[in-house]
């Protein structure tokens, strides 16, 4: 799959995210599909955006003993989406769960796997008082991208700036998907790791959510975050 950024169909339904797309002339593109949509219209709605070609990713984030996310992974392979999730904090073995559970189906069709190293609405501050982890941001997130890839993840789901230190630990092969992405001028709502597309340039896709589907143009919007996020990813390249 080539570098992407993905839309975050946060809406109510079924027929609100497909009306959106028709709209807004962007069948095809690719497509996140979180726990509010999925858990109310199911696979129905994955084998729908299929049928009118667009990539997606299932960002569910799951998190339970190895045996329950194996078997969940087994059900969410057979709906054939491109890219599925889990929290990496549910550790070493419950990732290795989820690869295997992809794999029934066999490696060559199985979605990409991603670990979610932190939330982007987690801060420093949060992690010290409530979650009483003492390191930093940037020691925690590189850790997990490393345990993840050890346990066979083809890649994290982390903020921006994170992105390059990711690349360092683990390759320029293991993805870096950076959600909290945000153009200009626009609100941050309850992300707090945020950043514009062009300061992403070590991100292989981004997601963004509300600066395109609550955008007076949604498609200019897009067009202008993928036209920005080239432009500095030539810019670093060269």
């Amino acid at each position: 799959m080539n570098r992407s950024i993905f839309i975050a169909l946060d809406f109510a339904t079924q027929e609100e995210a497909i009306q959106f797309l028709k709209n807004n002339h962007l069948t095809g593109a690719p497509v996140k599909v979180g726990m509010q949509l999925f858990y109310r219209e199911g696979p129905s709605l994955i084998q729908t955006l299929k049928e009118q070609g667009h990539p997606i990713f299932l960002d569910l984030k799951l998190h339970d003993i190895p045996n329950t996310v194996y078997q969940a992974m087994k059900s969410l392979a057979a709906i054939e989406v491109d890219m599925v999730n889990v929290h990496a904090s549910g550790g070493f073995e419950m990732m290795k769960a989820a690869k295997e559970g992809l794999n029934e189906i066999g490696s060559d069709q199985s979605p990409v796997l991603l670990a979610v190293t932190q939330l982007t609405s987690t801060t420093q501050d949060m992690l010290r008082e409530e979650l009483l982890i003492n390191d930093s941001m940037e020691q925690i997130v590189d850790s997990y991208a490393a345990l993840a890839q050890k346990a066979g993840a083809d890649g994290v789901v982390s903020s921006v700036w994170e992105a390059q230190k990711i690349k360092q630990t683990c390759g320029d092969d293991f993805l870096t998907v950076t959600p909290g992405i945000r153009l200009k001028g626009d609100q941050s709502n309850d992300q707090k790791r945020v950043a514009t597309p062009n300061q992403a340039s070590y991100s292989d896709f981004l997601v963004m959510g509300r600066s395109i589907t609550q955008s007076e143009n949604p498609k200019k919007s897009y067009e202008q975050a993928i036209k920005e996020w080239n432009d500095e990813h030539s810019q670093t390249i060269d």
